[in-house]
C-alpha cells in the first residue's frame, strides 16, 4: 500500500491508496486544495472542519447535477390507441409516397 501527502490550506494530509494511484490521488488532492482556496478568498479564513465540509458539499452538489444531466428523461407512455392512429398516420404518408413515386416513374419513363 502506498501513502503519499496532500496539501489542503496549507496543511499536509497522510493518505493511503493502492499502489500505482500516487498521482490520481495527489490530482485530488490539488482539486480539493484549489476549491478551498476558492472559498477562503470569498470568505477569508474559515475553521479548518467547516472548510472541508464546505469544499465536500461543493463538489457533491457538482455532482450531483452531472448525474442529473445524464439521466435520460422518463420515456412517456402512449396509449394502444394512440399507436394505432399513428400507425394509421404513417400508413396513408407511406401510400401518398408510393403514389408520388409512381407519378415520378411514369413521367421519366415517358420522356
Amino acid at each position: 500500500m502506498a501513502q503519499v501527502i496532500i496539501t489542503i490550506n496549507r496543511r499536509e494530509y497522510a493518505i493511503s491508496c493502492e499502489n500505482g494511484e500516487e498521482i490520481h490521488i495527489m490530482k485530488l488532492g490539488r482539486l480539493l486544495d484549489d476549491r478551498a482556496k476558492s472559498l477562503i478568498s470569498a470568505l477569508g479564513q474559515i475553521n479548518e472542519n467547516q472548510l472541508l465540509a464546505m469544499v465536500g458539499l461543493l463538489i457533491a452538489d457538482e455532482l450531483t447535477e452531472l448525474k442529473k444531466a445524464q439521466t435520460p428523461a422518463p420515456i412517456p407512455q402512449t396509449e394502444p390507441t394512440d399507436l394505432t392512429a399513428l400507425d394509421n398516420e404513417l400508413a396513408a404518408d407511406i401510400d401518398s409516397l408510393n403514389e408520388a413515386i409512381k407519378s415520378v416513374a411514369t413521367k421519366i419513363k415517358s420522356v
